[in-house]
């Protein structure tokens, strides 16, 4: 499985929300800004956040966009699903009908291992663990040795 922009930028966004979690909205240009994405991309992504129930918007000078509800709620499997659709490596795994092999096939078993390991991985992550190993990311980075 190959994640699109569209996903990768869709959970970095996701992600700078998530940072801003409490201090009120944050402004697209803002987002654009810290994740060095571009702003017209951005506001692509929105629309299905927004009708996923995942962010709200409020237009005007002191608007912009927040989570629906804390990251500690947002699992980033909601977000590949949204972004990305099916994890499935194969479209076989989903609908079994389109091929006459697949009661027999010990190929699709492996594909729909990878997408069981896949789902339980971007299940078992929110988007509250993210912000805590981003943190702690940018502080090892941070850190300066000298000798």
């Amino acid at each position: 499985m190959k994640i699109s922009t569209k996903g990768r930028y869709g959970t970095r966004v996701m992600l700078e929300l998530a940072n801003h979690w409490g201090k009120g909205p944050i402004q697209l240009k803002e987002i654009a800004k810290n994740q060095q994405l571009s702003l017209y991309y951005i506001e692509h992504l929105i629309a299905p956040l927004v009708a996923a129930g995942l962010v709200k918007t409020a237009r005007g000078s002191s608007g912009g966009i927040w989570l629906a509800k804390p990251p500690r709620e947002i699992k980033v499997s909601e977000l590949i699903t949204l972004f990305e659709g099916s994890t499935a490596p194969v479209e076989c795994v989903n609908d079994p009908g389109i091929c006459g092999r697949s009661d027999f096939c010990v190929t699709r078993d492996i594909w729909a291992d990878v997408k069981k390991a896949v789902d339980e991985v971007l299940e078992s992550v929110t988007l509250q663990e993210l912000v805590e190993k981003q943190k702690l990311k940018t502080q090892s980075d941070s850190l300066m040795y000298q000798i």
